[in-house]
């Protein structure tokens, strides 16, 4: 079975730095990471087609990785970055999507997780940006943790006409407590017009001595509540390197999905990403 990955990224650092790249611990993957570096372990794992997802906060960005998917058949599609706030967002939008290659511009994200008022997705300015990210035909990526849950199952609420997709299952921390998160998820499944991506649990666990048997409960929750027809595989590499290869990312999210019906695992690996993003 071909597979989508449905969130990685690249950066080169000798073209601006990654402002989140702060400490040591971030060492192993503090150096350019390229599509040609991703390629050989994408073919290796059955992966075909990637989303290709914004790392920070600058339009330049966003148009590189348009260009970089222009230019390679694995890239399908890309999730960059705006300024929700700005008056002219709904301008920024269609410059980017009247771009010749702007056709895989497939949704927006900002780092919300590292904004300091939680409920920075209730803004009025920023509710008014998600709203021409609905009006552009575009899905927006909802980078948040289980603090921000509350404002983001408002905001799913407030635009039913955008679909939202949950980076990460929220970026619970593997080993505490399921609750709040786990609560607050569901009542975010509850919404139709949001799904959820399987990723970034390898580095929210202990890195060096994670098990799969430690992520099964929150893949569970993320399964029971979302259903795997709104569940989609993402790979975070290279910030998975962190914790594990690209290949144990790939074999530890078949481990999580191992019960499910050929059509379910299908759905997890190929087709809601497929769908979601209109790739």
């Amino acid at each position: 079975m071909s597979r989508v990955d449905a969130h990685h990224h690249i950066w080169d650092l000798s073209v601006r730095e990654q402002s989140w790249m702060v400490g040591p611990e971030l060492d192993p993957i503090r150096r350019t990471f390229s599509i040609d570096d991703l390629a050989p372990l994408a073919a290796a794992a059955d992966v075909t087609s990637t989303v290709l997802v914004q790392t920070v906060g600058v339009v330049d960005e966003t148009v590189e990785f348009l260009e970089v998917a222009a230019g390679n058949d694995l890239v399908a599609g890309v999730v960059g970055w705006v300024d929700l706030t700005a008056d002219d967002v709904a301008t920024a939008l269609d410059g980017l999507i009247a771009r010749p290659d702007g056709s895989y511009l497939k949704g927006i994200r900002h780092q919300v997780h590292d904004e300091p008022d939680v409920d920075w997705l209730l803004r009025p300015d920023v509710q008014r940006g998600l709203s021409a990210v609905a009006d552009a035909g575009l899905v927006y990526d909802l980078l948040t943790k289980t603090p921000h849950l509350p404002a983001a199952i408002q905001t799913a609420r407030n635009l039913p006409q955008l679909t939202f997709v949950v980076d990460h299952i929220s970026k619970p921390a593997v080993g505490e407590p399921l609750e709040p998160w786990a609560t607050q998820l569901r009542e975010l499944a509850a919404l139709p017009n949001v799904t959820c991506k399987l990723s970034g649990m390898v580095t929210e666990a202990p890195w060096t001595t994670w098990k799969p048997t430690d992520l099964q409960p929150y893949a569970d929750v993320v399964l029971n509540a979302f259903g795997p027809e709104r569940v989609m595989f993402g790979s975070d590499w290279p910030v998975c390197l962190l914790a594990a290869s690209y290949a144990e990312v790939v074999e530890t999210a078949e481990t999580l999905t191992t019960n499910l019906s050929p059509t379910e695992h299908e759905a997890i690996f190929t087709t809601t990403a497929t769908r979601t993003y209109n790739l």
